[in-house]
């Protein structure tokens, strides 16, 4: 089973004021073993006020080809044109939705709570069957950023699906040891690990005036891993999939670094992220950095 439908915590907690902590590591546990946590409604507040300005948005109204995105530290809005007051009316909502999703999750995944580092939070108005991207979401893949490296924290994230009337649909594939196992070799974890960027190199280039990103190995392994798994039309066909359906309103949780997925049909979901330390994990061995370490034996951070 690639999903958990959670019935215990709601809008307004827990459903049972006993064992909370126990409960809390258990599904830690199972979203760093690459489960999805799903809730049949936003375990936190999204009213219907809100829901209905996001689906009026249109996505002509992005400047942005594909998100309206929303950066928390600064406060920033990107992608968004449609009017100053329609402007600050979503800013106002994105701020709201990335510090509600932050609060569930510090209380809903306890042992997180105080270790979490806020990234972006998204809203996607455009229908994703057919769309055309230079590289497509609908292909599987594990998520890495390139502008932003985690050096090892894991990737989670927090949808919900905004849509009144249709699905959001995904495809699930094989977990990340099994994936590691396969092709980690294929897709270069050998040379990547082999090569890192020495600091005199750095300090050159910050003379220079170019841009300097501090990968660790981990982070272009991974880089190179989402490129891997979506270039690679033997996986893509002969994987085993499984796909999942998320009704109007279903809220999920997932670690995007350790499930490979696709986004196969749906339109207006919002979504934030966050990285947490593999230090704060529950499971720690199920990390994609340590299931790499273990595997060949040298240290990516």
């Amino acid at each position: 089973m690639s999903w958990i439908q959670v019935s215990d915590y709601t809008a307004t907690g827990w459903a049972l004021e006993t064992d909370i902590s126990s409960r809390a590591r258990y599904y830690c546990g199972q979203l760093e073993r690459g489960k999805i946590l799903s809730f049949r409604k936003p375990p936190f507040t999204l009213t219907e006020e809100e829901r209905a300005f996001l689906v009026s948005s249109r996505p002509g109204d992005s400047r942005l080809h594909k998100n309206v995105s929303y950066r928390p530290v600064p406060d920033v809005l990107r992608g968004f044109s449609d009017g100053q007051e329609n402007a600050r009316r979503m800013h106002r909502l994105m701020r709201d939705y990335s510090r509600r999703a932050r609060e569930f999750v510090s209380r809903f995944l306890a042992p997180y709570a105080g270790h979490l580092r806020l990234d972006y939070a998204s809203f996607r108005p455009l229908e994703e069957a057919g769309r055309d991207l230079p590289k497509k979401n609908d292909l599987l893949h594990v998520d890495a950023f390139p502008t932003r490296p985690t050096r090892g924290g894991r990737i989670l994230r927090v949808f919900t699906n905004v849509n009144p009337t249709r699905n959001r649909e995904w495809f699930v594939s094989d977990p990340f040891p099994l994936l590691a196992e396969r092709y980690a070799v294929q897709a270069g974890i050998q040379g990547v690990a082999a090569t890192r960027v020495g600091g005199q190199l750095k300090r050159l280039m910050r003379r220079l005036g170019l841009p300097v990103t501090d990968r660790s190995p981990y982070d272009r392994f991974m880089l190179r891993f989402h490129d891997f798994l979506k270039e690679n039309a033997v996986y893509q066909e002969s994987c085993k999939k499984v796909r999942l359906e998320f009704p109007p309103l279903t809220t999920w949780l997932v670690f995007t670094d350790g499930v490979a997925h696709a986004v196969l049909s749906g339109q207006y979901a919002i979504e934030q992220t966050f990285v947490v330390p593999v230090e704060s994990l529950v499971s720690p061995e199920h990390a994609p950095i340590r299931v790499l370490e273990s595997t060949w034996g040298q240290t990516l951070s």
